[in-house]
C-alpha cells in the first residue's frame, strides 16, 4: 500500500514517542545520526537506518549471521511463507487501529512487519532484534517501520502501554515486557512452528526438530499475564527445489550447527521438486 510523505513523517514521529533511554528510561529524541535523551545518554544510527541501543557488554552470543540473513531474504522472496504472512497480516488488521503502533518483537529482516504495516494504512513499525544483518533490512523494509538493536529478553526500551500491537514471530517471549508495553485493548499475536513443520526435511537433513512442548511451554509462559483469545493452525506442502530447501535450512538455528559442505551433500541426494509441510500455530492473546 503506497505510504504518502506526510503518513510517513507521522508514523515516525510517533515511534520516537515510543522508544526510551535504555539507561534512564526517558525519552529518545534524534541528534546529529544518533538517538538523545535529555541525560546525554547518547546511541548511534547507523548508516543503514537502524538505531544502536545495544552497548558492547549487552550484545548477546548468537543471533542471525550475515549468511543467515542472505539465506533468509531468499527464501522469502520465493512466496513460500506467503500463507502464513495472508494470516498475519489477516489478523494484525482486525486487532490493530489503522493508525497503531506496531512492535515486532524479533523482528529478523521485517519480512512480515512490513506485510502488516500494508493492511493499516497509517500505522506505525518498531522493529528490535539483536542481529545487526537483519537490522539494515528491517530498518528499511517498509517507510513507516524504524528498526533497533535490542535483546528482547531484556528490558524493552519501550514506553509503557504505547503499543498498539506485539507481533513475536519465531522469536523468545518476554511476557512482563509485552504486558507492561501494550495499551488497554492492545494484543500479542504470536508465531510457533508445529511439530510437523519441515517434518521431511528434518528426517533426510537432520535439521533440528520441533519440540512437541513448545505450545504449551508457550501457554505457561504467557498465563500469567495474557489470555489466550484465539488460535488457528496454518499448515501445507511446499515443493521445493534445491537452492530453496538450501536457503531454507540455512536461515535457522540449524545454520549454528549442521556445517554448510554437509547440508549441501545431503541436499544433493534428495529427489527435487522435495515436498516438505509449512506447519505453524498463530495465535492471539489478551492482556489480563
Amino acid at each position: 500500500m503506497p505510504t504518502s510523505p506526510n503518513a510517513r513523517h507521522e508514523a515516525l514521529r510517533r515511534l520516537f514517542d515510543v522508544l526510551t533511554c535504555p539507561v534512564c528510561h526517558d525519552r529518545l529524541e534524534p541528534a546529529d545520526q544518533a538517538l538523545r535523551c535529555p541525560r546525554r545518554h547518547t546511541f548511534d544510527i547507523a548508516r543503514h537506518g537502524y538505531a544502536g541501543l545495544l552497548t558492547g557488554k549487552q550484545r548477546p552470543a548468537g543471533g542471525d549471521t550475515a549468511s543467515m540473513v542472505q539465506a533468509r531474504t531468499a527464501f522469502l522472496r520465493t512466496g513460500y511463507f506467503a500463507p502464513l504472512t495472508h494470516t498475519l497480516a489477516g489478523l494484525a488488521a482486525e486487532l490493530c487501529p489503522p493508525d497503531g503502533t506496531v512492535l515486532d518483537a524479533g523482528v529478523g529482516t521485517g519480512y512480515h512487519l512490513a506485510a502488516v504495516l500494508d493492511t493499516l494504512p497509517d500505522a506505525a513499525g518498531l522493529g528490535l532484534d539483536t542481529s545487526p544483518h537483519a537490522l539494515r533490512r528491517a530498518a528499511r523494509i517498509h517507510p513507516r517501520a524504524t528498526a533497533a538493536g535490542w535483546d528482547i529478553r531484556r528490558p524493552l526500551p519501550v514506553r509503557s502501554r504505547s503499543v498498539d500491537l506485539v507481533l513475536n514471530v519465531f522469536a523468545p517471549r518476554n511476557s512482563p515486557e509485552f504486558h507492561r508495553v501494550l495499551r488497554p485493548g492492545g494484543a500479542l499475536l504470536v508465531v510457533t512452528p508445529a511439530p510437523r513443520h519441515l517434518g521431511e526435511l528434518q528426517r533426510h537433513l537432520g535439521l533440528l526438530s520441533v519440540d512437541p512442548a513448545k505450545e504449551e511451554r508457550l501457554r505457561r509462559t504467557l498465563s500469567a499475564r495474557f489470555q489466550r483469545a484465539h488460535t488457528e493452525a496454518v499448515e501445507y506442502v511446499m515443493p521445493l527445489g534445491a537452492q530453496d530447501i538450501e536457503a531454507l535450512s540455512s536461515m535457522g538455528p540449524t545454520a549454528h550447527h549442521l556445517d554448510a559442505d554437509v547440508l549441501r551433500r545431503r541436499i544433493a541426494l534428495l529427489s527435487t521438486p522435495f515436498e516438505t509441510a509449512a506447519s505453524f500455530v498463530v495465535s492471539v492473546y489478551w492482556p489480563r
